[in-house]
Formats: structure tokens, C-alpha cells, sequence
């Protein structure tokens, strides 16, 4: 008998901590469950994690041995940070004599305009690097900085993406101190002093902090005796090793959010949506768009970063969302949740016990600017949230993770109604209408902002509360509406399918084809490094003109998936309705014009009006195995098959067209979809696709028209 294929996810939320287990090949849930985060307890949130899985192991009876990989999301990294639970930074900086004055400014983060509150504490040494710098020279610095309360050493140097030696070897000095450390040219291979250090310090203030957290877990799924590869999600929606977690937590800011917009891209395959994920606390935004999410670069508390992120918009507001009170009218639903408040929601309270109730104003955390209602009962003092107006108001269905005791719920708005003088109805409804208004103008601009056409696009609800506030949303917009199968897990599903990810930005002024390819080289060898099995392994690289940056993405797997070991790839018809959805034209008016064992190369033949006659446009659109587009060319054209033919053809296209300046040219063979648009003369771009053509049996070059 077949191995079952199993994976594990596991969602560390606020609240929460949720796991599933999903069998790849079917891409059915077998199994979830829910348990407290656990925050306080001596090990952290690992004992809640721990006991997820175990809960689902148990009741399952799901072999350890079947299950292939195991991932996970957390707030850790973004939580440290936001609550100021932070490390004191020592920050090495590197240059010669001369330029000292110009690279201490540049490093000390001592500008208001990147370090606002000051609240990434730092101290400062400046190290000569015009000689031969010396063991014992950068021991004398470290140990000046732990003087000065350093906990954690940064190390940067203006060109250390150039050369990272001097980086490296502080590094290793650190390391010899047992003091953990972190370098500018490890997060990020652009230039911009500036930048990378602030960057690396915001990673470096929390590394002390997620180092420990990375251990617990680590040491806590071990002790179950399951031996899979364990991951962690990053922020774009891959997953990575624990080592990265333990080296730069940064990447994993945002893995909450990105975990469930992984879930509505790979296990829903969305194409065009705004994916609105309520919990209990807060509620996060995020963008479709032709099948992949919007990601950008994060900024962290005001400090802009280097890192690239998905786009998620979070609100203070929620499921568990408490009401305030302005002059007897509802002024404010959130940011304060019945969670944090240490309260239950008075819709899941004994009705007998809620019929002795009388309203109160609290303060649940001494820092809250405004009272909260309450209903303070015989037995117990409940909240009164978005869930119990909600349930009032029977917008909830009975099989929703929502649905509450509906009678508990309407004896808590009537009694907060008969205190301010008016219906249950008109409370309960005014909660909703308050509770909604965020999320109602964060949407508008976010369709604004996109360009996004409200008939082709889905709100699709997620999370624990997504019933309470999503429907009501979408009907006030006027846009269609979907509740994810599975909403309340849909982030552990998320985690589980997501595949590992890396991604590398290099400032590149002079693009040559040996650069491209040794980038390339460089993140195969980090994804392998990671788990990833080689020939699983597709690369997609792309060149940021005005950036002069040369962007190198890659994504594998710990297992080969093929449409027979795996839900999430896309058949022929999946990705046919795709491109048909992102060109906006008709199935029948596409061609498969290319196919390898990892992309798609649809070609859209669309008639273009112009003032006295029509032209046919051919629009070239890339889709990867799992649906996620890489190319999309408005009008272009295909050389395809043998390495001679695809060579003669492309040189003879250039020479016709009796210009020095070349058009923007891609490849794509099997695994690799190269960017040669950096390159500007003919005769480059020839050499660059016969160098790559080397290694292929087949391939294909697009060019833009």
C-alpha cells in the first residue's frame, strides 16, 4: 500500500494556535484543531503547538512516518517588535579613514526620519578597514559595545554586498563572544548603506528573542519523535528553514497574514479577490491580483526595510472587538478585544447567568484611552462584541464557526440597548455599521489603488470571525461574496501547501549573462541548502530597470509534486481558466502555445480597434505549475524547439529589425525563466540565450513586440 503524503500546518495566532492535516495527493483535510496560544507558559507558544499536533495525531491516528513536512506561521518576530521587546543593538560599521565622517552618519540610525521613537536602541563603533583588520582589534569592539549594553552585534560595510569578508569575519568573532549577530549583506544584496543597516538592525533587535522561541519548538516536535523536515512561513508566502528563522526572524514578519492568503491562492485558487482574513483581534486585508498576491516592501513601526512582503492591511478590528460608548451612541468597535480583556463574549454565556446582568465601563489594560461596555452578571463579567451583535441579529448560520447561543445573544444587546435608550436591533446593528467601517474604507481604496474591477472581483471571508463582518462588508460595496472553505483553518492550510521560497535582489548597474547565471547558481544552491529537491526547483528572474536591480526568485519543494502527488498543481483546464480570467478574453481565443513539466505559455489573440482599422495583438502569458503567473507580455512573440532552429531565428529577427538597440528578450527552459531584458545590444542577447541553451533539450524565447 501507498505511503499516505501528509502534511502538517500550524497557525501561531494572537488567540489561537490552530493546526490541520492535509494530505497532499488528495488535497483533502483530515484533521484540525484548535488550542489557546500559549504565551505565557515557560516554553512560549511551542507548548501550544505542540499540543495542536498532538491533538491531531492522536485523533487521527495519522503514522509520524507519513507525515512529509511540517510548517509553521508566528507573530513572534512582529510581536517583539511591536510590543518594544527588543534586544540593545551594537552596530559595527566599516570603512577607511577618510570616508569615516560619511559612513558613521549613515549607520548610526541616529536620523528621526528612519528611527522615529528611537525605539531600535542602538550603540556605535567605527572600525578602520584600510588595512588588514585583526582578531583581536574586533574582539576590542565587541566587547567595548557589550559595555555598553550591547546584546546583539550588527555588522555593515558600504560595499559588504561586494565583498562580504570583513562582514563575515566580525561575524565570526561574535560568534567566538557568544554573542549572536547579524550583517548587512545577508538581508539584502542591494546597495544603500543606509537601508541594509537599518534592516539588519531591526533583525538583529529581535534575534536574541526568536533564537530561544526557534529551539523550544524545534526541541518540542522532536520530543514527539517526528523526524520531518520542520519549516517556518516567511512574510511573501514560502516557507523556509528554522535556520533562517534563527538568523534573520525578519523574513517572518507578516507569516500570519501571508499564511492565510497562501491558503486562498493554493487551496482555493483565487484569482482575482481581496482576501479579508477576522479573527478575534484584528483583521487582515490583502490583495489578488491575476492570481498572485500584491507584495511590496515592509515598512516596520515607521522604519522603512529592504524586505519584500506581502501587501496585507491590518485593522484593529474583529470578531472579539469590544464596543465603546460616546454620549450613549456607539463611537468606536476595537482596537480592544474580549481576548486581551481576559473576558468571555456574552453570546456564549448562560442565558440564566446573562438575565442578572447590568451594564459597566471598563478599562480592561490600565494604558486603554476609553472604557469598554460590558455586562457584569452573578457569576462572571462577559464582553459585548461584533460576534454577539451578529448573533443577534441572526446573520450567522448554524454550521458557522461563529454561530453563538442566538437567545444569550439577544438578552446581552437588549441589555445594552435598555441603557442607552434604544431598540436591540438598532444597538446591535449599529455595532456592525461601526465594527465595518474600516474595513469598508480600506477595501475602496484598495480598489481604487489597484485599478481593480469591482464585478470581476471576490471578497473572499476568512478566519475564525469572517461571517461577522465580511457579508455585511461586501453587501455595502456591492461586490461578490465567498466564505473559504474551511475559513476558520484556513491559514494552517495556508502553511501546510505552501512550497519553500527564496528570494535575492542584487543592484546590478552592468547586467552581463555570467552575472544573471551566477544568481541563479546562488539561490539553486540556497534552496537545496534549505530542503528543496534539486530538479523540483524552478527559477524566475527579473531585471528592475530603474532600480538597476536584478530580482532572482526561486521555488522547490521537499517532495516532487506532480498532478498525480498533488492537489495544488493546476491541470491544463485550471490554467486555461486562469489566463482566460487574466487576459479577459474568451477560453477559445487561447492557445497553449509552450509547455514544459513547469510552466504554461499561453498566447491570448486579441483584435485591437484602431481609429480606421483593426490589428491582432498576441498576448504572452507564463503560468507556473501551481497557477501563479511569472510573464505576461502585451504583445509578443515566440521562437520555440531545438537550440539551433530557436538561435537562427532569434538572430534573424534581430538583424530584421536593423537597429543597435535590442528588444526585451526572455527564455524559458524546464525550470528557468530568465529576464534578459537588461541587455541591450543583439549580439549580447544572442550569446546570453546560446550560453543558457547549452543545458536545454528544448526551450523557448519571447520577445516583446
Amino acid at each position: 500500500m501507498n505511503k499516505r503524503r501528509i502534511r502538517v500546518g500550524i497557525d501561531v495566532g494572537g488567540t489561537f494556535t490552530k493546526a490541520v492535516a492535509i494530505d497532499v495527493k488528495t488535497g483533502s483535510l483530515l484533521a484540525k484543531s484548535t488550542v489557546p496560544t500559549t504565551h505565557s507558559a515557560e516554553k512560549g507558544v511551542s507548548e501550544g503547538i505542540v499540543t495542536a499536533l498532538t491533538k491531531i495525531i492522536v485523533e487521527t491516528g495519522i503514522g509520524i512516518n507519513e507525515i512529509e513536512l511540517i510548517s509553521h506561521s508566528t507573530t513572534q518576530a512582529i510581536n517583539a517588535l511591536l510590543e518594544s521587546d527588543t534586544s540593545k543593538v551594537g552596530i559595527i560599521a566599516m570603512g577607511v579613514e577618510p570616508t569615516k565622517k560619511d559612513v558613521i552618519k549613515r549607520t548610526n540610525l541616529q536620523d528621526a526620519s528612519i528611527n522615529t521613537d528611537h525605539d531600535i536602541k542602538t550603540v556605535h563603533e567605527f572600525l578602520d578597514t584600510s588595512h588588514l583588520i585583526t582578531e583581536n582589534e574586533v574582539s576590542t569592539i565587541i566587547q567595548q559595545l557589550k559595555e555598553k549594553g550591547a546584546e546583539v552585534i550588527v555588522a555593515a560595510e558600504a560595499f559588504g554586498v561586494d565583498d562580504p569578508s570583513n562582514e563575515l569575519f566580525v561575524m565570526n568573532a561574535a560568534s567566538k563572544q557568544n554573542i549572536p549577530s547579524t550583517s548587512s549583506h545577508e538581508i539584502s544584496g542591494i546597495y544603500g548603506l543606509e537601508i541594509r543597516t537599518l534592516t539588519a538592525s531591526v533583525n538583529a533587535s529581535v534575534l536574541p528573542k526568536t533564537f530561544q522561541v526557534a529551539n523550544y519548538v524545534e526541541d518540542a516536535i522532536r520530543k514527539t519523535g517526528i523526524t520531518a523536515p520542520l519549516m517556518i512561513m516567511k512574510g511573501d508566502g514560502g516557507v523556509t528553514s528554522m535556520d533562517t528563522f534563527r538568523t534573520k526572524p525578519i523574513l517572518t514578519i507578516l507569516s500570519g497574514p501571508a499564511a492565510s492568503v497562501a491558503g486562498a491562492l493554493l487551496h482555493l485558487k483565487v484569482t482575482n479577490g481581496i482576501f479579508v482574513e477576522v479573527g478575534g483581534t484584528s483583521t487582515n486585508i490583502c490583495i489578488i491580483k491575476n492570481g498572485k498576491p500584491e507584495i511590496r516592501y515592509v515598512t516596520v513601526k515607521d522604519h522603512p526595510t529592504c524586505i519584500r512582503s506581502m501587501d496585507v492591511r491590518i485593522l484593529g478590528v474583529a470578531g472579539g472587538s469590544m464596543v465603546g460608548l460616546d454620549q450613549n451612541r456607539v463611537s468606536h468597535v476595537g482596537p480592544r478585544s474580549a481576548h486581551i480583556a481576559g473576558l468571555k463574549y456574552s453570546c456564549f454565556a448562560d442565558p440564566e447567568d446573562l438575565k442578572t446582568g447590568k451594564i459597566v465601563l471598563i478599562k480592561p489594560m490600565p494604558n486603554d484611552k476609553s472604557e469598554y461596555v460590558a455586562i457584569k452578571c452573578d457569576k462572571e463579567t462577559y464582553a459585548i462584541t461584533n460576534t454577539c451583535a451578529a448573533n443577534a441579529l441572526g446573520m450567522i448560520e448554524k454550521d458557522d464557526y461563529a454561530f453563538a447561543n442566538q437567545e444569550s445573544a439577544k438578552i446581552a444587546l437588549k441589555t445594552l440597548a435598555e441603557f442607552v435608550g434604544v431598540s436591540y436591533h438598532e444597538i446591535a446593528m449599529s455595532i456592525i455599521q461601526t465594527a465595518s467601517f474600516e474595513i469598508t474604507k480600506t477595501i475602496s481604496k484598495i480598489l481604487k489603488e489597484f485599478k481593480m474591477n469591482t464585478l470581476h472581483t471576490t471578497l473572499i471571508g476568512g478566519g475564525g470571525g469572517a461571517s461577522v463582518l465580511v457579508p455585511f462588508v461586501a453587501k455595502q460595496l456591492g461586490i461578490k461574496y465567498e466564505k473559504a472553505e474551511h475559513a476558520e483553518v484556513i491559514s494552517s492550510i495556508g502553511v501546510a501547501s505552501s512550497m519553500l521560497q527564496e528570494e535575492m535582489e542584487q543592484t546590478m548597474t552592468e547586467p552581463t549573462p555570467e552575472k544573471i547565471n551566477q544568481a541563479h547558481k546562488k539561490i539553486h544552491a540556497m534552496l537545496v541548502n534549505k530542503g528543496a529537491i534539486p530538479e523540483s526547483i524552478m527559477i524566475n528572474s527579473e531585471y528592475v530597470s530603474d532600480k538597476s536591480l536584478l530580482r532572482v526568485t526561486a521555488v522547490g519543494n521537499v517532495e516532487l509534486d506532480s498532478a498525480e502527488t498533488s492537489k495544488n498543481i493546476f491541470t491544463l483546464d485550471d490554467a486555461r481558466k486562469r489566463a482566460s480570467e487574466i487576459i479577459e478574453i474568451s477560453e477559445d481565443l487561447i492557445d497553449l502555445s509552450y509547455e514544459t513539466d513547469h510552466y504554461f505559455v499561453f498566447t491570448g489573440h486579441i483584435e485591437v480597434k484602431k481609429l480606421f482599422s483593426k490589428k491582432n495583438q498576441h498576448y504572452i502569458l507564463i503560468l507556473d505549475r501551481y497557477g501563479k503567473p511569472k510573464l505576461s507580455i502585451k504583445n509578443g512573440k515566440i521562437f520555440q524547439g531545438g537550440k539551433i532552429t530557436i538561435l537562427e531565428e532569434l538572430d534573424e529577427y534581430l538583424e530584421s529589425r536593423h537597429s543597435e538597440i535590442a528588444p526585451k528578450v526572455y527564455l524559458i527552459n524546464d525550470l528557468k525563466l530568465i529576464d534578459y531584458s537588461s541587455l541591450i545590444t543583439p549580439s549580447d542577447i544572442v550569446d546570453a540565450v546560446r550560453g543558457e541553451l547549452v543545458g536545454s533539450e528544448k526551450a523557448a524565447v519571447l520577445i516583446e513586440l
